[in-house]
């Protein structure tokens, strides 16, 4: 067997312990795969049948601007919370310092952890997208799936890296809870993913900027019964993308060095 063979195993192997790792921290679990799947269903049956009105005199149901809203929330917290997290502990207990003296190259490792976060990301999506259709409604739009599927999956990209790379500004593992939600869930309340409200020019600029935005938007656009085309919106994956050269050039610096605070 190959060298990059023999790797590519150990990289499954270590999904596959990585996998029960997540599923076996029911609190990890609960606040990262459930959390976004409760908000849904309360959220939704909450505004079930009222309308948000869209301009040029059309509007769509709450729970069609809902469900790609917390889809997009669901990846944040298992890609960036989850790695930022996640990482930030192990770094602490000494795990990736260890890993060096193992037959996993360290970026095998690194390469199972994102494959784990991958597999997670790809349940939670079948399971908001399925309950958003059967129980509430969603129309999930065989025309613009390609838009929604490319913004998604570059969007679990970018915050995947952004997560790993936000660990070298993490002093310990007791601040990266504190961290990665001060980061992100100020974020989400002005970047279109429980509500759509008109908001002041400065915070909807803010909004604009940073990365969440662009990927809630995104998958709304793909969402939206008046979108035409296949559901691309290139503003949306054009600051996706900047994001994500950002997150890799951040987490390649994080794993020149991934044993020191």
């Amino acid at each position: 067997m190959s060298r990059l063979r023999r790797d590519l195993a150990l990289v499954g192997w270590q999904i596959l312990y990585e996998q029960r790792a997540f599923w076996r921290n029911r609190a990890g679990a609960f606040f990262v795969f459930l959390l976004p799947v409760i908000f849904l269903v309360l959220f939704s049956s909450i505004f079930q049948h009222q309308s948000i009105g869209i301009g040029g005199g059309r509007s769509i149901t709450y729970v069609t601007f809902f469900v790609p809203g917390i889809l997009a929330y669901g990846v944040i917290a298992t890609t960036f919370n989850n790695m930022a997290i996640g990482t930030a502990v192990l770094r602490d207990d000494g795990v990736l310092k260890r890993v060096a003296g193992t037959p996993l190259p360290a970026w095998a490792y690194i390469s199972a952890r994102i494959g784990s976060t991958i597999v997670v990301t790809a349940l939670m999506t079948v399971v908001v997208l399925l309950l958003g259709h059967y129980a509430y409604g969603a129309d999930v739009r065989t025309a613009t799936l390609p838009g929604l599927l490319v913004t998604l999956a570059l969007g679990a990209a970018t915050f995947t890296a952004l997560g790993i790379g936000i660990v070298r500004y993490v002093a310990n593992a007791e601040a990266a809870p504190a961290v990665a939600n001060a980061a992100i869930l100020p974020l989400t309340f002005i970047s279109g993913i429980w509500f759509h409200f008109k908001l002041p020019t400065v915070l909807s600029d803010i909004g604009k900027v940073f990365p969440i935005r662009p990927l809630a938007h995104g998958m709304q656009y793909a969402f939206n019964p008046f979108t035409r085309g296949a559901g691309f919106n290139s503003t949306d994956l054009l600051t996706l993308a900047i994001w994500l050269v950002v997150g890799l050039v951040a987490m390649a610096r994080f794993l020149r060095q991934p044993y020191r605070a």
